[in-house]
C-alpha cells in the first residue's frame, strides 16, 4: 500500500477545516489510517474535533509519535486569491490552497511514511499519530486533550514529530529543538476623570501607564542563552478609547507581549511585570493592575539521539545539515514536551496563511522521503 503525499494534501486541502470546523479531514485521515491497520479513535473534546491513531502494541518499548493539525487560519479576501483556496489545484509543478504550507503537507507527508512503512516492513514497536483541529485556535482541547486522553488510556510516545513548516528560506535548512516561551501582560491604569482645562481635579492614567510601558520596553530581559535568542518584550496596544479632546480620561489600557528563553519562566515574569505597575502606581496615585495569560513556558529538546536521527534524515535526503533553532512563535510542541522530547521539522513556511498559500509539489516528496528515513532508521 502506497500513498502519494501530494494526492493525500490535495485532498485535506479541500476540506475546508477553518478552525473549529472538521470539515471532513479528520475522517479522511482516519479512513486512511485504519486501511492500513492502525488502530484510531476521535478524541473529541467540547467541540474540538481530534484524532489518536496507533500502528502496533500499546506500550512498546519504542513508540515514535507524529503530532500535526489538519485546521487552518481563514482565508482572508476570496477574491485576492489566484486559485481556489480550497480548491487542491496542482499547477505548474505547485500545489495551491490554505493548508497548503501549514500544514496538511506536513501531516499527509507523514501519514504516508508511516503507512508505506508499516504495510512494507513492519516495525517491532508502534507509530503513533495525534491530530488535532484546534491548533490555530485557542488550543485548549486539541493537542492538550490528546495527551490528556493518552495519560488516562496508557498511552504513551517515546519520540515525537511535530511537522510544523520549520525552513525559512530553502528545503531542510532548519528544524527546531524548542522554542520560546509566550506570556501577555494586560495593563489597566485607573484614574478619575476630569475637564482638561482644570487637571488638578482630575488623575490623569495615561502619562502613569505610559511612564510604566517606557520601563518595561526599555529594559534589556537577557542577552540570550546557549541555544536561545535575547528574549523580547513588544508593545502591541495602547488606548484610551478617549474621541473627546477636553477630557481627561479615567481608564488607559496597555498590553505587551513577552517571548522568553530559558532564563525565564512564565511566572517569574509575571511577577516583574507586576513589580513594575505597583512602583509606578506607587509613585503617580494611579491604580495600575495586570492580567496576564501564558501560552506556554520556553523548552528545549537537547540536541542528542533523536534530533540526531532526525537531522542525518535531513542531511540524506536534502544535502543540507540542518540549523537546529528555537526561534519563531509557539507550537503545539509546547504541549508535547511535558510528555515526551519532541523536535519539530517541515516544509518551506513563507507563505503559510498568507493569500496564495502554496508549496511546490517536490518540496512535499522530499519531506516524505525525510520522514520515512527518519522512521526507518528509528526503528533499525
Amino acid at each position: 500500500m502506497t500513498i502519494d503525499p501530494v494526492d493525500l494534501t490535495a485532498a485535506l486541502i479541500r476540506c475546508p477545516s477553518v478552525t473549529p470546523l472538521e470539515a471532513g479531514a479528520l475522517v479522511l485521515l482516519e479512513d486512511t489510517l485504519s486501511k492500513a491497520g492502525f488502530s484510531c479513535t476521535r478524541v473529541d473534546r467540547n467541540g474540538t474535533p481530534n484524532l489518536f491513531a496507533r500502528w502496533g502494541d500499546k506500550g512498546a518499548d519504542k513508540s515514535l509519535g507524529f503530532n500535526g493539525h489538519t485546521d487552518v487560519v481563514p482565508i482572508g479576501d476570496e477574491k485576492a486569491w489566484t486559485k481556489d483556496p480550497f480548491g487542491g489545484v496542482i499547477e505548474d509543478g505547485i500545489l495551491w490552497g490554505r493548508g497548503a504550507t501549514d500544514m496538511k503537507s506536513g501531516v499527509a507527508a507523514f501519514v504516508a511514511a508511516a503507512v508505506d512503512f508499516v504495510t512494507q516492513t513492519p516495525p517491532k514497536g508502534a507509530i503513533i499519530i495525534a491530530i488535532t483541529g484546534d491548533e490555530e485556535g485557542d488550543a485548549h482541547d486539541g493537542t492538550v486533550a490528546l495527551l490528556d486522553w493518552m495519560d488516562n488510556n496508557d498511552e504513551r510516545m517515546t519520540d515525537c514529530l511535530v511537522g510544523e513548516p520549520t525552513c525559512p528560506e530553502v528545503m531542510g535548512e532548519m528544524m527546531k529543538i524548542g522554542r520560546r516561551g509566550s506570556i501577555t501582560g494586560v495593563f489597566t491604569a485607573q484614574g478619575q476623570q476630569g475637564h482638561v482645562a482644570y487637571p488638578h481635579r482630575a488623575k490623569n492614567p495615561i502619562p502613569a501607564l505610559a511612564r510604566l510601558i517606557d520601563q518595561l520596553s526599555t529594559h534589556a530581559l537577557d542577552e540570550g542563552t546557549e541555544h536561545f535568542d535575547p528574549s523580547t518584550l513588544a508593545v502591541t496596544t495602547f488606548d484610551t478609547g478617549n474621541a473627546a479632546t477636553n477630557v481627561i480620561p479615567s481608564i488607559c489600557n496597555a498590553t505587551v507581549n513577552i517571548r522568553f528563553n530559558d532564563a525565564h519562566t512564565a511566572v517569574e515574569l509575571a511577577k516583574w511585570m507586576a513589580a513594575k505597575a505597583a512602583k509606578v502606581s506607587e509613585e503617580t496615585g494611579v491604580d495600575i493592575t495586570l492580567e496576564t495569560k501564558t501560552s506556554g513556558d520556553s523548552f528545549l529538546t537537547p540536541p542528542e539521539s533523536f534530533v540526531d536521527l532526525l537531522s542525518k534524515a535531513v542531511e540524506a535526503e536534502t544535502g543540507m545539515v540542518p540549523v537546529l533553532s528555537t526561534s519563531g512563535g509557539t507550537s503545539d510542541a509546547r504541549f508535547v514536551k511535558n510528555h515526551c522530547p519532541v523536535v519539530e521539522f517541515g516544509l518551506v513556511g513563507k507563505t503559510m496563511h498568507q493569500v496564495d498559500e502554496r508549496v511546490p509539489v517536490d518540496q512535499i516528496h522530499t519531506l516524505k522521503n525525510i520522514y520515512s528515513r527518519l522512521i526507518r532508521d528509528y526503528f533499525a
